[in-house]
């Protein structure tokens, strides 16, 4: 029967077989790379993976996976503690370059947060401060700018315009400063004032809050103005100050971050490893900053004296082995950092906010800790040889990590829309293309060249055909026979060789 049915088959039918074969195995191809692209992952392993394995096995409950998946923490974005002024520095490199140093998404996120600490529910019925909480979010600077100056001759005590013009129209650290320092006035002065009357309402209350953010906001930028200018002491005093400040802008602003960058400036190591043992606690949540200052720091001690070629012959002391292990924990957490600071990579200016672990937080980090690890003699050398050693104790792939959580797979689509296009941004760990991209790909070359020759040479691939269906029905043929000589009834093989 099958040598029947074989033999009534036309070259048509191979032809249109394997197009359709080909078709069905491009359309596949296609959907795979086009997910593969936007998720980083093959759409048939996640299925496999996540839906049909635990099925089958039957040892993954839904709870568990619910379990598993509040372990992995999210892809949070965080306000940049060292952002840099839009207009005195942002601007100036546009007009240099004529590129765009931030993007939307960027802006748009530093947007909401200026109206998260800027404004109130006491702001209504004022039309300075209606103005402001429109201002934040135009697009436009010009009319940011405009508006901001309207505020101020509405009143000239409306401190969050201030806040906008040194940010944006200062196009100088020192005219940023300047507007800084009158905004100080400002605040201070409607912190007083709302002081005194914060328990006569949630209205009151809030318009207290907004005060206090302010206030803090600007002695922040303040200090980042005297770090700029040079003025480090006077910058490294208003930082202290401001980190005994327990408010819930605190937690955003990261000002121990500010305070550590100064004093490894100042190079005052000994106040700066102080200042990192109160932060680098395991209870508390880890910065590109807080484990690349920590591997520096223990660095500092060997890194003069290191030799690689001594170090492999007698083997590495405790302290050198610290410095080591401090260095493969800072480099597993953010595996992006060394290739800017060991300069194989541009630096391009840091957005405004950053992904942690990601290639945007390693960008803020590199841009103003590399001068610092330049000034410890032979802390470069010491990375340069012994980073890459990190990623031998870590697991791969990366279902779980070493000595931190595992790497998030959604770094790359964050970074990429807070980093400018015309930055290449570093992914970690480089994609792999999927088994099934492979073989969905290898399966449609291989159908799309038998639709070809069948098309060309029909009764030859007919043939061919034949042949290859005989040559994988031989087995079944083959257990057929032995099936009837055990006995088997032969109607019953019959119907199944009919179905």
């Amino acid at each position: 029967m099958s040598t029947m049915f074989l033999s009534t088959l036309t070259p048509k039918f191979y032809v249109a077989l394997t197009g359709t074969s080909s078709l069905i195995s491009g359309l596949i191809l296609i959907f795979e790379w086009w997910y593969f692209r936007k998720y980083g992952t093959s759409f048939i392993e996640q299925v496999s993976l996540n839906h049909i394995s635990p099925w089958i096995n039957g040892d993954v409950t839904p709870q568990d996976q619910a379990n598993g998946a509040a372990q992995v923490p999210e892809c949070k974005v965080w306000r940049n503690a060292l952002n840099l002024f839009r207009g005195a520095e942002y601007q100036r490199f546009y007009w240099a370059t004529n590129k765009e140093p931030l993007t939307y998404y960027d802006m748009n996120l530093s947007a909401q947060d200026h109206q998260t600490f800027f404004t109130c529910e006491g702001d209504a019925g004022k039309a300075e401060y209606e103005i402001m909480q429109t201002a934040w979010r135009e697009r436009n600077p010009v009319v940011r700018i405009k508006a901001a100056h309207n505020a101020l001759e509405m009143n000239p005590e409306c401190a969050p315009a201030y806040i906008l013009l040194a940010e944006e129209e200062a196009t100088t650290i020192v005219e940023a400063e300047k507007i800084l320092k009158n905004a100080l006035k400002v605040a201070e002065a409607n912190y007083r004032k709302s002081q005194g009357m914060q328990h006569q309402g949630t209205i009151a209350e809030g318009t207290h809050r907004r005060d206090t953010n302010v206030l803090i906001y600007i002695k922040r930028r303040l200090a980042m103005c005297a770090r700029k200018l040079g003025k480090l002491k006077e910058a490294m005093k208003m930082f202290r100050d401001l980190t005994k400040e327990i408010l819930p802008i605190m937690n955003v602003l990261n000002i121990h971050e500010n305070l550590i960058e100064v004093l490894l400036e100042m190079q005052a190591y000994t106040d700066c490893q102080a200042v990192l043992s109160k932060y680098d606690d395991i209870s508390l949540p880890k910065s590109a900053t807080i484990c690349y200052t920590s591997a520096l720091l223990k660095a500092r001690a060997v890194a003069d004296k290191f030799s690689p070629d001594t170090a492999s012959k007698r083997g590495l002391t405790a302290s050198e082995m610290s410095a080591v292990e401090a260095i493969h924990r800072a480099v597993e957490f953010n595996p992006h950092v060394p290739k800017y600071l060991l300069e194989t990579k541009p630096l391009i200016l840091p957005p405004e906010h950053i992904l942690k672990r990601g290639d945007s937080e390693a960008l803020a980090y590199a841009f103003f800790h590399l001068s610092h690890w330049k000034n410890v003699e032979g802390a470069l050398n010491l990375l340069h040889c012994t980073w890459e050693g990190t990623f031998r104790a870590i697991p791969y792939p990366l279902e779980r990590g070493h000595l931190f959580y595992p790497y998030p797979t959604c770094s790359e689509c964050a970074d990429r829309e807070l980093l400018p296009a015309f930055h290449e941004v570093s992914v970690y760990p480089k994609k792999e293309l999927p088994f099934f991209i492979l073989f969905t790909a290898g399966l449609c070359s291989f159908t799309a060249l038998l639709a070809l020759l069948t098309h060309q040479y029909p009764e030859p691939m007919g043939v061919v055909a034949q042949t290859v269906l005989n040559f994988i029905s031989l087995p079944f043929f083959v257990i057929k026979e032995r099936l009837e000589s055990l006995g088997w009834p032969c109607n019953i093989l019959q119907q199944l060789s009919r179905i």
